[in-house]
């Protein structure tokens, strides 16, 4: 949402929170019996006027609401617009008759908004999905005093506030401490350690139809496959024998098998075996 705060009767945009705020305080306010009839004219008549009046006389009223607000990290500005559509929501529902004061009865209208706004924004991953959870969501956000977890007692409290289990205010509370990360973040000297944790690095993309990555998965072959021969013809031709008698050919022979056949022993044979795996596992590492 941009930052720029349009007001009608102005007729222009202001790019500074400041000079919003200080537009929307030289609007007259109205009293008890200006506030119904504007309200009645508008309720009987949907006098658009009215309501614009309406709604121009208690702009001041929502910044203050909209400043509270500000721990979650979002713009002022932002705040402030989306309280003055739960205002101009309001103005709409307002019923004069019912003996308050339009912003008393606004004010439910503005939060709901920001509310609403916080939770779309406030993280990439949303926290609160349910109505239940956003009413958590923000308790739980009042209620934390400190900047490590809440202790038993005062998840238990909470949960027993808002008639919720304690283990839906933990869930709440991981969600709330879970910290977002960038994609593939750029490395630096704090970050550093970390950079290999960026989901870039294990989320999987659909790169098997790309050109690029074909090209180089089947360099890569090419070069496993010359250094895997070349590996092989440095070894001796009994242990070149052994291992393509082991594990190159379908039909596989066993260490008794090619003891027979070498004169010697199966332990004989596994020794063969192995220090051929090692020099080959030495050889194909240079290939990486």
């Amino acid at each position: 949402m941009s930052n720029v705060l349009a007001i009608p009767e102005v007729g222009k945009s202001i790019s500074s929170v400041n000079q919003y705020i200080a537009v929307v305080n030289r609007f007259p306010r109205l009293d008890t019996e200006e506030e119904r009839t504007l309200a009645l004219r508008l309720h009987r008549e949907n006098d658009l006027e009215a309501a614009k009046k309406l709604i121009l006389a208690n702009l001041r009223f929502v910044v203050p609401i909209a400043r509270g607000y500000l721990g979650y990290g979002l713009p002022l500005a932002d705040l402030i617009q989306e309280g003055n559509i739960g205002l101009m929501k309001a103005v709409k529902r307002f019923d004069p008759s019912v003996g308050v004061r339009l912003i008393s009865f606004a004010v439910h209208w503005i939060r709901a908004e920001i509310h609403e706004f916080i939770l779309r924004n406030w993280r990439i991953v949303k926290v609160a999905t349910t109505k239940a959870q956003r009413k958590l969501f923000f308790n739980l956000r009042k209620a934390k005093k400190r900047l490590n977890w809440l202790s038993q007692n005062e998840a238990e409290a909470l949960a027993s506030d808002l008639g919720v289990k304690v283990e839906t205010v933990r869930e709440m509370e991981k969600r709330m401490n879970g910290s977002d990360m960038a994609f593939d973040p750029a490395v630096g000297e704090e970050a550093e350690a970390d950079h290999h944790l960026a989901p870039a690095h294990y989320l999987s993309g659909e790169v098997e139809n790309d050109p690029a990555y074909q090209l180089e998965r089947n360099e890569w072959s090419r070069l496993e496959h010359a250094q895997l021969s070349r590996a092989l013809a440095g070894l001796d031709e009994r242990s070149r024998d052994i291992l393509r008698s082991r594990w190159l050919e379908e039909k596989k022979m066993t260490l008794h098998q090619l003891a027979e056949k070498y004169g010697v022993s199966a332990e004989r044979i596994r020794q063969l075996e192995k220090s051929a795996l090692k020099k080959l596992k030495k050889a194909m590492s240079e290939v990486a």
